[in-house]
């Protein structure tokens, strides 16, 4: 395989375009289980008829994992938003219109979006009367089984010269509620420092779903606590600020 064409790095992988195949390469060390979870999530999502890269092989390269999908030749909707502001807006209903047509869709083998919450705020660092309430909010909340991405943003919607989408990067998709993603979306973009494009994002994605804002924003507490395990310090005391909106009786 030819590793001499990075197109992005990261602290725990590369990612290397060879032809027309993109090769992920993790990092010595990186957690085979989840490698080999976000390579399955690719092939389930693909089952959906949903458009993303076709997974080709899990494989090892010099003894790190590699994950080959097929390449998407295109811009990211996050380089169209940059090279085209007065395009912003149009950009923003697209990326929500793609959203609601992925939350459309079932995949009954995904991990559930629940379990996967309740780890993440068993793991934080937060002390034992939040982790309670934040565990007794989720339970509350309504089951449902739609997809959900996970890390759903423009960096992660390719959009070819003739216009079509592709959605990349399904490492941490689930099955469970559409709020629940809509509102990591929206921290997302305040954790980029976009606090009105999230506000615009937030307007369209409910009028478009037809759901209240305040339905989602129940889910922020929950959502905050479970991206804060990845222990990014500038980021810890946005998001426990979001934590803390939790309401105590």
């Amino acid at each position: 395989m030819d590793l001499s064409n990075i197109i992005a790095e990261r602290p725990t992988k590369t990612v290397y375009r060879d032809g027309g195949r993109c090769i992920k390469l993790f990092a010595e060390g990186y957690s085979k289980a989840n490698i080999l979870n976000e390579a399955l999530n690719q092939a389930r999502i693909e089952e959906t008829g949903l458009p993303i890269p076709k997974l080709l092989e899990v494989t090892m390269i010099n003894g790190r994992w590699a994950i080959v999908s097929e390449y998407i030749e295109g811009k990211t909707l996050q380089q169209l938003m940059d090279e085209n502001p007065e395009k912003k807006q149009e950009y923003l209903e697209l990326l929500v219109d793609i959203q609601v047509e992925i939350q459309s869709k079932t995949c009954p083998m995904l991990n559930k979006l629940k379990d996967k919450m309740n780890s993440k705020i068993s793991q934080a660092r937060l002390d034992a009367t939040t982790r309670y309430e934040l565990h007794v909010r989720l339970d509350g909340m309504p089951k449902h089984n739609k997809v959900c991405h996970g890390d759903f943003n423009p960096s992660n919607v390719i959009i070819t010269d003739d216009g079509k989408w592709y959605v990349i990067d399904w490492a941490h998709a689930t099955q469970g509620n559409a709020s629940a993603d809509a509102a990591r979306t929206y921290l997302l973009f305040c954790l980029s420092g976009e606090y009105e494009t999230a506000k615009r994002y937030l307007d369209l994605f409910c009028l478009k779903s037809d759901t209240a804002r305040q339905y989602v924003q129940k889910w922020m507490p929950i959502v905050a606590a479970s991206q804060s395990v990845k222990e990014k310090e500038k980021e810890r005391e946005f998001l426990l600020n979001w934590v803390n909106v939790v309401d105590y009786e």
